[in-house]
């Protein structure tokens, strides 16, 4: 059993995080106070690092990075910047890598050259009555000719106002529940698509998420992804590779604010001596450290896992779960160890709080990880669901 990375793995990873710490460092509370997607800097990315193309192939003009050389690159960029990990996950997970897996020829030749340059993708599953219960979508696509006519609403769209490309889903046959969900590529310009202004959030300020309105909106059979009532199967596979993204993000938050503590820990002084010589805080830190180890071997574990071809849906969630409340945890004992300043703006742990905090949300909650975990657990070793 070998954890250790390449030493390719090893020069991405410093690549990546020297690159997000000189370029987009400076730039982090600029746009974060202002709540402002950080485009500009986004599709820079994609023609310094090649980031926009990870999860496509060479042919189309991506690096068709492995799943652990992927989630090294998410969790630097959360070290510095959540907002902008989740921007790239996204567009690559549950976007690019979609595509590049479930497209036809076509579809590959006319999107993925652009996403891998120039392009950002967004993706649109929820609603505001279908969460975590996909099957009560509402969203209809009836076929008309070579088109489907989609209506309907989606909500927390993220990338969604400045997105080039919407990966949709919607019911194709109401009646047939999951297996009545197909899935669609909308171009930005398709006419009766309408998005919204973005939420106003607790953290990763400048990750938006939107609604998209959908009305009488005429989408070409061709651009459908998969066959007809194939989209639920789609998502459920691509939600694997998305929730272990997330527990990278996760990482790289815990990371960043266990960094920072131990750096106040160093330096504060509190009856004479530096605050890191206190058992108290070692102890803080201890906790924090344990919990980081664990969330990394297991987000890299179930990357290892998709990697090698093995099924890794449990391990995905096991590993989105522990990671995002470890994140969280960690975060909270960062801002003890900064007492007082560490609950004001001018130190950066607050921020990593806010952000971690999502975590636990999006890409499925901890509750739906803990019903996949344990489910698939009981599966797997052959006992009967009541």
């Amino acid at each position: 059993m070998d954890f250790e990375l390449t030493e390719e793995q090893k020069l991405l990873r410093g690549a990546v995080r020297e690159y997000a710490e000189e370029q987009l460092g400076p730039h982090v509370l600029e746009y974060e106070r202002k709540a402002e997607f950080p485009r500009d800097l986004v599709m820079r990315m994609w023609k310094d690092l090649g980031l926009g193309g990870m999860l496509a192939p060479e042919e189309h003009g991506g690096i068709d990075l492995d799943p652990v050389s992927y989630m090294t690159v998410i969790e630097e960029l959360a070290r510095v910047w959540p907002a902008i990990s989740i921007i790239v996950s996204v567009h690559n997970s549950v976007g690019v890598h979609l595509i590049a897996h479930h497209g036809t020829g076509a579809q590959k030749d006319r999107y993925l050259p652009r996403l891998t340059s120039d392009w950002l993708a967004a993706f649109s599953l929820s609603e505001p009555g279908a969460g975590s219960d996909v099957a009560a979508l509402r969203t209809t696509a009836v076929r008309d000719g070579d088109h489907y006519v989609l209506n309907g609403e989606k909500n927390w769209v993220t990338n969604g106002r400045n997105a080039d490309v919407y990966v949709v889903y919607a019911k194709t046959d109401p009646r047939a529940g999951n297996r009545g969900i197909s899935a669609f590529i909308l171009e930005r310009e398709s006419g009766g698509l309408t998005v919204g202004k973005p939420e106003r959030k607790l953290g990763i300020k400048s990750s938006e998420a939107v609604t998209l309105s959908l009305a009488d909106c005429r989408v070409p059979a061709a651009n459908r992804l998969g066959e007809e009532g194939f989209g639920f199967k789609i998502a459920m596979m691509e939600l694997d590779s998305g929730r272990v993204g997330v527990g990278a993000q996760a990482v790289g938050i815990a990371q960043a604010a266990f960094d920072l503590a131990v750096k106040y820990a160093r330096e504060r002084e509190a009856f004479g001596r530096v605050i890191s010589e206190f058992q108290a805080i070692q102890w803080m830190l201890a906790d924090m450290a344990v919990r980081l180890e664990q969330a990394r071997a297991l987000v890299y574990r179930a990357a290892w896992m998709k990697e090698a071809g093995l099924p890794y849906t449990r391990q995905a969630s096991m590993a989105k779960l522990y990671a995002s409340e470890a994140a969280t945890f960690v975060c909270h004992r960062a801002i003890q160890i900064h007492g007082g300043y560490g609950y004001t703006e001018d130190y950066h742990v607050e921020r990593f709080y806010r952000d971690a905090r999502v975590t636990e949300i999006y890409e499925g909650t901890s509750e739906i990880q803990r019903l996949v975990i344990a489910r698939n657990w009981l599966r797997e070793n052959g006992y009967e669901q009541g």
